[in-house]
């Protein structure tokens, strides 16, 4: 099985882990060889566009909210504390080099953590990203370079939902985003991420040793 790093964080600035991710993408760019990461964590609040996203899907003047365009497909969406944020930094010339094949698996990732709630998760064809009873709970941008992944999903644990007011969420107008919380009463970010480690290491077949970043990373 191959190795994966686990960086376990908390709220960190959207900039800062943005940083940490074109970093570790270069020096694998540079190293094939080097082990694949997961990093989890949580943002403060923040809105980002996908490279081609339109901007007529704000609600909201840009300069009043911290907004970032940055190069992950899709549309505009939130990150806010109480959403997991996962980005996996994977060589996918170690998996299978197939952009729709990986995408479907960060969807079983949150699937299949879904299932340890009892909740059924659906996908819905055409779409990127995972619902329960007609509700968004995950969505997903990524950016692959030279085959190497950036970005990730984004899992609506216990966040703050009015955010996602000022914005049209992926795009989608007639669905609706919701949280793990109006399932799951009193479920904390921590608990999910414990859960999203165990579904991520089964379903990509890796091994995974929790790690720190270095100061010079962070």
């Amino acid at each position: 099985m191959r190795s994966c790093f686990l960086y376990s964080q908390g709220l960190v600035p959207y900039q800062t882990a943005w940083k940490w991710q074109r970093s570790l993408v270069n020096e694998r760019k540079e190293n094939a060889a080097l082990d694949d990461i997961l990093i989890l964590l949580e943002h403060p609040p923040v809105y980002t566009l996908g490279q081609g996203s339109d901007i007529g899907f704000l609600k909201f003047a840009p300069g009043e909210y911290e907004l970032h365009r940055i190069e992950r497909g899709g549309e505009v969406t939130y990150h806010c504390p109480g959403q997991l944020v996962g980005y996996p930094i994977l060589n996918l010339q170690y998996y299978r080099k197939d952009l729709h094949w990986y995408l479907r698996q960060l969807e079983e990732v949150i699937i299949r953590v879904l299932a340890m709630y009892e909740l059924e998760g659906i996908r819905i064809p055409g779409l990127t990203g995972v619902w329960v009873e007609g509700r968004k709970l995950a969505a997903i941008g990524i950016k692959v370079s030279r085959w190497i992944t950036m970005h990730g999903f984004a899992l609506n644990v216990c966040p703050d939902l009015t955010g996602f007011e000022r914005i049209v969420p992926c795009g989608i107008a007639d669905k609706p985003v919701g949280s793990l919380a109006q399932f799951v009463p009193g479920i904390t970010v921590e608990e999910v991420k414990e859960r999203i480690a165990i579904a991520f290491a089964e379903v990509f077949e890796v091994t995974l040793h929790e790690h720190t970043f270095s100061s010079g990373q962070a």
